[in-house]
């Protein structure tokens, strides 16, 4: 049994610590969402490793045994607004990295015009700016439900409740601008994946 105050690592390291393509993978994929260091992306790749690892099990199961396990996991990745169109353990197979990056609170609060880029949306996070539910959160990996998304604000202290506030006018712009370059609105949009394969050698089957 391992020491309680020590809490278990939630990431799993690359296979090959040295590989430049990885590199440079992760280096897009940070600067795109904001990410503080590797060790975050880490984690989110874990997380995602984990929901195809259960698709697969669930697969080799025959279809009387899959079929509430099945909905169980489609239904909890579609609550998250991780898997969306036609749901199926295919469709899990078939998700991306991106595909849960999206879902970060801090990616969130971007997307709904609260913040004028994803760094700006981190300092907010953690600076206590943000409320779900009237209470703050100041996690910006947290990962938010359909549900939720609907139910963030900026915290009732905080001085961006002021629509004249400069980060809250400067927010407002680049949403405008956006929407009128490609007429889609902030939360519809989501970073091109051009060339982002990221099969960088991650091992699947983990813990």
């Amino acid at each position: 049994m391992g020491d309680p105050r020590k809490q278990k690592k939630k990431y799993v390291s690359p296979q090959r610590p040295f590989d430049s393509d990885r590199f440079e993978q992760e280096l897009q994929l940070i600067g795109s969402y904001g990410l503080r260091n590797k060790k975050e992306l880490w984690g989110h790749r874990t997380d995602l490793s984990h929901y195809r690892r259960q698709a697969r099990n669930l697969l080799a199961l025959p279809q009387e045994e899959r079929q509430r396990l099945e909905s169980e996991l489609i239904d909890k990745l579609a609550r998250l607004g991780i898997l969306t169109g036609e749901p199926s353990l295919d469709s899990v197979l078939d998700l991306e990295l991106e595909d849960v990056l999206e879902r970060r609170l801090q990616t969130i609060v971007f997307r709904m015009g609260m913040a004028s880029s994803v760094y700006h949306a981190r300092q907010l996070v953690t600076h206590g700016h943000v409320a779900l539910d009237g209470a703050r959160v100041m996690s910006p990996s947290r990962i938010i439900t359909l549900p939720e998304q609907d139910r963030l604000s900026y915290s009732q202290k905080s001085p961006l409740n002021d629509e004249s506030h400069p980060a809250r006018i400067a927010a407002s712009e680049v949403a405008k601008m956006v929407s009128a370059q490609t007429g889609e609105t902030m939360v519809d949009i989501a970073p091109r994946r051009a060339d982002l394969e990221f099969d960088e050698g991650f091992d699947e089957n983990v813990d």
